[in-house]
């Protein structure tokens, strides 16, 4: 499995706000916490680079992404040499979907 460079970081945090927002117990958080770290040991990473950022910035001018959704989606490209087709890509946010499906993403969600 790839990720993107800052995907534990989102995992976190959205698991701090279902906390927060009382959707989640602090059982349930371990949990998922450990999970995570599962799914962390058996990823590898799309670090941050200049080409990256340009393909973020890009994916930004042309679908309607919040920065992190552009910087996934630019790590996907970069993983698959910017040929989308047929690569499965993981995204349980529409917009995010919606661009990655446009560019020949298979969507998984």
């Amino acid at each position: 499995m790839i990720v993107w460079w800052s995907t534990r970081v989102e995992i976190r945090s959205a698991l701090c706000r279902l906390v927060r927002e009382g959707d989640l117990d602090e059982k349930g958080f371990k949990q998922a916490l450990k999970l995570a770290e599962k799914i962390k040991d058996r990823c590898s990473a799309i670090l941050p680079t200049d080409a990256l950022a340009d393909l973020a910035e890009d994916c930004l001018d042309r679908y309607r992404l919040r920065a992190a959704d552009a910087l996934q989606l630019s790590a996907a490209l970069v993983w698959c040499r910017e040929k989308p087709a047929k690569r499965a890509f993981i995204a349980f946010d529409p917009g995010l979907a919606s661009a990655a499906r446009e560019l020949g993403f298979d969507i998984l969600d």
